[in-house]
């Protein structure tokens, strides 16, 4: 009968610890022992011992993966869905397999995009642009720097060999807790600290510096507005921060199952009459598309999406918010409002 590696290690090390809780002669010595024994063992090292290299393949016949006429991932001899626990007791080793394949999976469906669906880049026309702001990346994480702390041990009165003999236990402590780290999370090799992006640390602050920084330097007579969930939120706030600068530059604004609330974010009564007369929230409902959909806020016009999917909500939406578009500017051309405002659906302040 074969015994692993593991196996070896960890039995003299429950016998000694049965003796010391047993009692007996020299207890002290015998501890001291058995930390030192426990100090030889580099933990990382073992679990690394019977791990494969991290060498894999880089297309996806080489993982022997395919995606049948479905579009589904499946393995080409087995026809099984991918399997994340390739090997046991490897974890970190699948998990880096899984992001190997994850990478090639990627620039798989982007090119699908192009093969198959016929997509390409192409310029915008001119006079028509667009930007689009990432209001959810707010920091940058970096490597943590490594803290060299100056030992005050050399000005003590410890002799030579303690102070060693502390020092030894110290890094030997650190390297088995840093051990246990990585493997509680292969993907955090290393300490990392968040580095926050000036004047862009939240999504309301980079609301504000894109405003600031592009939007409100364009040449545009016409600003549009597409805000999902939190970016309804964000966009209020860009309103109570610049409201003059936003009422004269932006014509429409189309919320997709936005999580803003007006009383909340304390905006005034002024930034609440514009918003219910050139917004409108295109909301999560199982109604048709368009369908009114009645809410206590006095806000804005609150329509169904055609989609009870929160993350659908743009997407189905679409239609209705271009033509939104389309009549809020012939409607700013005509000095009228756009059609939407006047549909018998509208939500009135003083009805509420």
């Amino acid at each position: 009968m074969s015994i692993s590696l593991r196996s070896l290690i960890l039995l003299p090390i429950w016998i000694s610890m049965a003796h010391i809780q047993q009692g007996g002669p020299d207890e002290k010595e015998k501890t001291t022992a058995l930390k030192d024994l426990l100090s030889r063992i580099d933990l990382d090292e073992l679990m690394k011992k019977d791990e494969p290299p991290l060498d894999f393949p880089d297309t996806l016949e080489g993982f022997e993966y395919a995606f049948n006429e479905k579009g589904q991932l499946r393995h080409i001899k087995t026809g099984e869905p991918f399997v994340f626990n390739y090997r046991e007791d490897l974890h970190r080793w699948n998990q880096k397999r899984y992001e190997a394949l994850g990478e090639i999976i990627t620039k798989y469906v982007y090119e699908l995009l192009e093969k198959d669906c016929n997509l390409k880049k192409i310029s915008i026309p001119e006079g028509y642009g667009v930007i689009v702001l990432n209001p959810n990346e707010n920091y940058i994480e970096v490597e943590k720097p490594k803290i060299h702390v100056q030992s005050s041990s050399d000005s003590s009165d410890e002799p030579a060999e303690k102070r060693e003999r502390k020092d030894k236990v110290s890094k030997e402590t650190k390297k088995r807790r840093d051990f246990y780290e990585k493997y509680r999370n292969p993907q955090r090799e290393k300490e990392m600290m968040q580095l926050y992006i000036r004047e862009n640390g939240s999504p309301e602050e980079h609301a504000v510096y894109v405003w600031d920084h592009f939007i409100a330097q364009s040449a545009a007579e016409n600003v549009f507005f597409v805000a999902h969930s939190y970016g309804g939120l964000a966009f209020v706030e860009l309103m109570i921060q610049r409201e003059a600068d936003v009422k004269s530059k932006v014509t429409a604004v189309a919320l997709t199952d936005s999580v803003h609330n007006v009383w909340h974010q304390e905006a005034g009564k002024t930034i609440r009459e514009w918003m219910r007369e050139n917004c409108c929230n295109w909301v999560s409902s199982s109604e048709p598309l368009d369908t009114s959909v009645e809410s206590m806020l006095p806000d804005c016009p609150r329509v169904s999406a055609g989609t009870d999917r929160h993350e659908l909500t743009s997407w189905k939406s679409f239609p209705s918010i271009f033509k939104f578009f389309t009549e809020a500017s012939e409607a700013k051309t005509s000095s009228l409002k756009p059609t939407l405002t006047r549909r018998s659906h509208r939500i009135k302040h003083e009805e509420l």
